[in-house]
């Protein structure tokens, strides 16, 4: 019989989740969006909020719904293959590629590039980084209850902090919300639907679903009614305080155009919002604790990716991992924020829908009991409509004019496609592939419980 579970278990589960979510991303992009959407703000957050909240949420349920062992197992229903690329891309994202490296430089940008002048920026990245990622890995290398203890204590600490910097906006705004740009002044819902891939909290949920349920079972309950209850009650709490975070820094985004101007990325608006309320000391205090949270999240992200590779070819051992993620993150983070977040986009915008569509079935699965033929159309038809897309964004990205064979593809999927223009093409053909596919299966399968070879078992 299931241990009942009482609302302090809710509470720590939460609030452990919250902390495994809540990383360098979830602090500058509401930041960025709210300057940006600005007197659309609330409609551009809700988009935000549902690809930035409500997906990690059901990300975190479709692992336990889906009774796999981790990620790789679920997305191994496509076809083992594919699980193992899938899972190992997503590791790689959220690891050095982008989100790892993300962490070095947004605390640069928030907690030093403040304090010195603009020609030691560059110089001022490679000392930081170097001292950074030196404490990350003589960290990782020895993963100990420090580094639980310092996120446990970190994670009401940003929340106390960003709690007295947010309600001071909320008090004496900085300004009013400025005119809308780029897209959020016609489409700001699906603009901010597509900002919220790059918290890339929808992408961790599918590694972090297994913690969270590993941790409830510890607490007693082992059914899987019981798991998938205390998984959305514990995945409410924490995206509860990711909501009410979110909206506020977007808020304080959105009234600080006037004093502080359009910035080109969110870590100048917290550290310039900070010193504009409480001065020096108040900016301090908030560069100290989002440097040593971004720590224990570079310390976390280079744990479970070196773990996840080392138990994938174990001739080559975990400390030497750590040693090639660090190097590589170390080489990113001096590419510069902004390089980061411009160059991470392209991807996220071919694996989000991956994620979207794997997580919706997981869901769906018992509809047409696991038949794999729906997962692979499903998948398939995402997979040729992501990529494109993925392509289309890096070559705007760098600024390129797309080749005649890519603008063809381009051209016709945004004739025929619904929502495409959005960056949401995907959407209308994957649930097309799984209605279609899923009938099929059921056919299939009802098919041969009537066929006498079946009856005669």
């Amino acid at each position: 019989m299931d241990s009942k579970l009482s609302i302090k278990a809710y509470l720590i589960i939460g609030t452990m989740l919250f902390a495994l979510f809540f990383g360098a991303g979830n602090l500058i992009f509401p930041a960025q969006l709210g300057q940006y959407a600005g007197e659309n703000v609330w409609l551009a957050m809700a988009g935000f909020l549902t690809t930035g909240v409500g997906l990690p949420l059901l990300g975190i349920l479709a692992i336990g719904f889906s009774k796999s062992r981790d990620l790789q197992d679920l997305s191994s229903r496509v076809h083992p293959v594919y699980g193992l690329l899938f899972t190992a891309a997503l590791y790689l994202t959220i690891g050095p590629f982008f989100a790892l490296p993300r962490t070095a430089a947004v605390s640069y940008e928030v907690g030093i590039v403040p304090f010195i002048g603009d020609g030691s920026v560059a110089i001022g990245l490679i000392v930081f980084s170097v001292i950074f990622y030196v404490v990350s890995l003589l960290l990782s290398l020895n993963p100990t209850q420090m580094v639980d203890s310092i996120g446990k204590f970190l994670a009401p600490a940003i929340l106390i902090v960003l709690g007295i910097l947010l309600v001071a906006a909320f008090v004496s705004p900085m300004g009013e919300a400025g005119p809308a740009q780029e897209g959020y002044a016609s489409g700001a819902f699906l603009t901010g639907f597509t900002e919220g891939y790059n918290t890339m909290d929808a992408l961790a949920s599918l590694v972090f679903g297994i913690i969270v349920i590993s941790a409830v079972q510890k607490m007693g309950v082992t059914s899987s009614k019981g798991l998938l209850k205390a998984t959305l009650r514990s995945g409410a709490v924490a995206a509860g305080l990711l909501a009410v975070v979110y909206t506020g820094i977007a808020f304080l985004g959105a009234t600080s155009t006037s004093q502080l101007g359009l910035l080109e990325t969110g870590g100048p608006v917290l550290s310039g919002a900070s010193e504009h309320y409480f001065g020096t000391l108040g900016a301090m205090l908030l560069a100290v604790i989002i440097t040593l949270a971004c720590l224990t999240t570079a310390v976390g992200l280079t744990v479970a990716t070196s773990e996840f590779f080392h138990k994938l070819t174990p001739g080559i051992s975990y400390r030497t991992y750590v040693f090639i993620f660090t190097i590589f993150s170390l080489v990113v983070t001096n590419a510069g924020l902004s390089n980061i977040i411009t160059y991470s986009i392209p991807v996220l915008m071919f694996l989000y829908p991956l994620a979207i569509v794997l997580i919706m079935l997981a869901f769906m699965s018992p509809l047409f009991n696991h038949s794999r033929i729906v997962y692979v159309s499903a998948i398939g038809v995402t997979f040729f409509i992501a990529i494109i897309d993925g392509l289309k964004t890096l070559t705007g990205s760098l600024g390129m004019e797309n080749p005649t064979w890519l603008q063809s593809i381009i051209d016709f999927y945004a004739e025929v496609l619904p929502l495409y223009g959005d960056g949401l093409g995907w959407f209308v053909p994957a649930l097309a592939a799984i209605f279609i596919s899923g009938i099929v299966a059921r056919l299939r399968n009802r098919r041969e419980s009537e066929s006498p070879a079946f009856t005669n078992r």
